[in-house]
């Protein structure tokens, strides 16, 4: 019999991205592996671009199943003052400050059990960090918290 670690993803929105590109942020009808690897990476401290990421992801197997499939809603987003824009330059400034309008997809009220397969240590590590993660938790984005 194999070892699981079994998640339920449920929360008021949820996105799951693998195809976003510039200002218009899109989310897939599922969790995907990527953005619940990046959830249990927020619960063991993992920073973005840590290569443990991609250890952890490729010693996972992952499987989802749709309790609830929710609705599709899309965010008019905008954002004003100096940021980065995705080729890294700087855009606006404070004197002159630059609005970036974006269109965000979600899914509203959607329900989702994911199965993780793995080594029973790791199932173990990643269990516990979940109870008490290192730094909060969310549904893809970081706007989107679990609701349980």
């Amino acid at each position: 019999m194999a070892d699981l670690l079994l998640l339920y993803l449920e929360g008021p929105l949820q996105a799951w991205g693998t195809s976003s590109r510039w200002d218009v942020r899109g989310t897939d009808d599922e969790p995907s592996k990527s953005g619940v690897v990046g959830l249990l990476g927020c619960a063991l401290g993992y920073r973005a671009g840590d290569p443990r990421l991609v250890q952890l992801s490729r010693s996972l197997r992952m499987g989802v199943r749709i309790d609830r499939p929710g609705m599709r809603l899309i965010d008019y987003h905008t954002t004003m003052g100096v940021i980065r824009n995705a080729d890294g330059r700087l855009a606006g400034t404070e004197d002159d400050p630059y609005t970036i309008v974006s269109l965000r997809s979600y899914l509203a009220d959607a329900a989702f059990l994911v199965a993780f397969e793995g080594p029973p240590d790791l199932l173990k590590t990643c269990a516990e960090a979940l109870q008490n993660p290192k730094w909060p938790l969310y549904l893809g984005r970081k706007a989107c918290v679990p609701s349980r």
